[in-house]
């Protein structure tokens, strides 16, 4: 069996009418996931609205026009200052290609049923952010204008604590900064909610890995591969069914034992062991991104499939892909 997930690609050059008609569509889930655990279980608005002031205040402004369009409802304001979200997991793998054009390929695993499908290309504030939407601004992978390209990868840890969703961080770094060294800064002071590896790459192909925790200090390294754990194993369960580390092997091993052309590397993401067909159980491999900072490009891929997209240029429309899993 198989079902359609329907992906679509927007732009808009400042906040109006296409990110609002957004959020009207997609609130009522995301409403109902925010208070699944209860409403006291979310930061109240002030306390929300003072961390980003306090860890983001570059981009208040922004935040508050995208309440004013969401309707300026205290649930929708919390909700978007991703403060203190509820937890949630994913797979992923995440890797640079080592020839000399900076390439960033990334695979994202997770449930089908609670994605956005969505690519944004924004100039909000001037500056042009083009990524994978999550919770209607933040990005699970992206680049901006100036050439920087990031993606994160769950790191593997039940620990929750008192931080933003890293999403939101990710808008915030492609929203300010524009070297690889800016990112990592960035990376290292903002508090996140739940332990998360974020790779980073610049058009001067300098990189880095972030790894993220809410309870100890980040750790910045010059690795080009993370999945879906930090410096060693600490949920084994979850490493197991995820194959972590068979996985971050795998690459290690492409890295340093191949000399894969560009499209055998990434070539090598739609097919096991980085490919996922665990649709069933929420950690299906909803598609491959590649980032290339220097060309302003990047491309969504499915097996059989690639959506190319340009940073200027960008052309709005959709696709319907097939993935394994009860039809839809």
């Amino acid at each position: 069996m198989a079902r359609a997930m329907m992906w679509r690609a927007l732009t808009e050059d400042a906040p109006g009418p296409k990110w609002a008609g957004l959020f009207e569509e997609y609130w009522p889930d995301y409403r109902r996931w925010w208070l699944s655990e209860g409403d006291g279980m979310r930061a109240p608005y002030l306390e929300s609205r003072r961390a980003l002031e306090t860890h983001m205040p570059e981009i208040v402004p922004l935040y508050e026009r995208l309440c004013d369009l969401a309707g300026g409802g205290d649930v929708a304001a919390r909700f978007l200052s991703f403060y203190c979200p509820p937890p949630y997991l994913s797979g992923c793998s995440q890797a640079i290609w080592p020839g000399k054009e900076p390439v960033l390929v990334r695979n994202y695993d997770y449930n089908p049923d609670a994605f956005d499908s969505l690519i944004l290309n924004t100039g909000w504030d001037g500056r042009r952010v083009m990524g994978v939407s999550d919770g209607l601004w933040g990005l699970v992978d992206g680049m901006n204008d100036a050439g920087l390209a990031l993606s994160l990868t769950f790191g593997g840890r039940r620990v929750v604590g008192e931080g933003f969703g890293v999403p939101l961080i990710l808008r915030y770094v492609l929203q300010t900064c524009e070297t690889a060294e800016e990112a990592g800064a960035v990376l290292a002071r903002v508090p996140t909610h739940m332990s998360y590896n974020v790779t980073v790459l610049d058009r001067a192909r300098r990189y880095l890995t972030a790894m993220l925790a809410p309870d100890r200090p980040a750790v910045i390294s010059r690795t080009a591969v993370a999945t879906n754990h930090q410096a060693s194993v600490e949920w084994v369960s979850h490493a197991r069914f995820t194959a972590t580390v068979e996985r971050e092997r795998y690459l290690l091993q492409r890295l340093t034992l191949h000399r894969d052309s560009q499209e055998k590397f990434i070539g090598a993401f739609l097919k096991p062991p980085l490919y996922s067909a665990a649709f069933s159980v929420g950690f299906g491999t909803l598609y491959t991104a590649v980032y290339r900072p220097r060309k302003q490009q990047m491309e969504v891929r499915w097996p059989g499939t690639v959506w190319p997209m340009a940073m200027s240029g960008f052309t709005e429309g959709g696709r319907v892909v097939r993935i394994p899993g009860p039809a839809g």
